[in-house]
């Protein structure tokens, strides 16, 4: 990596994957971006993820990128507060490229990388794509290892060599579930490799299998409940992390109960907390049952 060092990067606690904000008339609203960026992390966030999934990524041309970018690290610069941006391809050298563009963010911390999607390579090319985005990377890797994404499932052994690489710090880890892998991956992580949680309800059991914290788009609706879990968990306190833990698995379930962020930025409008509710197509706006179902959960946190 030509900046940047593993070392100088922690993960543990909650990193809030931001939505983008539209206005009424579809343009991003800096405004409110900038807004919820202090909120979550005067609420007890560690950091913040820029241009991941929730972020609607897919659907911003480069100048709104960019924007969303320079709002971001403007935020983090401010608060001394670490800065995850999403970047990342299919294919290695449009990877490459994607990263090198972080360079101009010196706020940026780290890149959360997507498996490679759809092309569907092997362990050996997962792994011989992430050692060459590691070599060429201004910045730590996050691998974003979200199976049923991507198409790719990678078991432990896999993961295990891709934390083993110079240059990876961690992984956002959305397996869809807990199972064997999951427990033999937390059970045996390369030194200076950290799993955060990816999958929003499964935080808290991933937390007590020794996870270091989570990136979880629901963290927008009760960030200090996160990060409280986060912490009861590190410190041991059994007893107040698993009702919490249940209660927000609970909230999270319903902020998914329709695709994402369009549940998410239903609530946060309605908290007044952004102007519109909107969403890019393809995805469509928050059901009124959704949206209700989820403030109703969150009014019992």
């Amino acid at each position: 990596m030509a900046l940047g060092i593993t070392e100088d990067l922690s993960l543990h606690g909650i990193h809030v994957p931001l939505v983008t904000p539209f206005t009424h008339t579809g343009e991003v609203a800096a405004e409110a971006l900038e807004a919820l960026a202090h909120e979550v992390l005067d609420a007890g966030a560690t950091g913040i993820v820029a241009l991941g999934t929730t972020a609607e990524a897919a659907t911003l041309d480069e100048a709104e990128r960019d924007l969303v970018t320079d709002v971001c690290a403007r935020v983090c610069a401010e608060r001394g507060a670490p800065l995850t941006v999403g970047a990342g391809a299919s294919g290695t050298r449009a990877a490459e490229a994607s990263l090198a563009r972080l360079a101009r963010w010196p706020q940026a911390r780290a890149a959360l990388v997507t498996v490679p999607s759809f092309v569907r390579p092997s362990a050996a090319g997962v792994l011989a794509h992430f050692a060459r985005l590691a070599e060429v990377s201004p910045v730590p890797l996050i691998v974003y290892h979200i199976p049923y994404r991507t198409g790719q499932p990678l078991d432990a052994t896999a993961l295990r060599a891709l934390g083993s690489l110079a240059g990876v710090a961690g992984v956002k880890y959305a397996g869809g579930g807990i199972g064997q892998d999951t427990v033999a991956l937390l059970g045996d992580r390369p030194a200076g490799f950290e799993v955060l949680a990816g999958d929003d309800a499964y935080l808290s059991p991933l937390l007590a299998l020794g996870a270091a914290g989570g990136i979880l788009a629901s963290a927008h609706l009760a960030t200090a409940r996160f990060a409280e879990l986060a912490a009861a968990w590190r410190a041991g306190d059994v007893a107040r992390a698993r009702p919490l833990g249940h209660a927000l698995a609970r909230m999270s379930a319903a902020a998914f109960a329709e695709p994402n962020p369009a549940v998410v930025k239903g609530v946060l409008h309605a908290q007044g907390r952004i102007p519109a509710p909107g969403v890019r197509l393809p995805l469509l706006p928050a059901s009124e049952g959704a949206v209700a179902a989820t403030l109703e959960r969150l009014a019992e946190l």
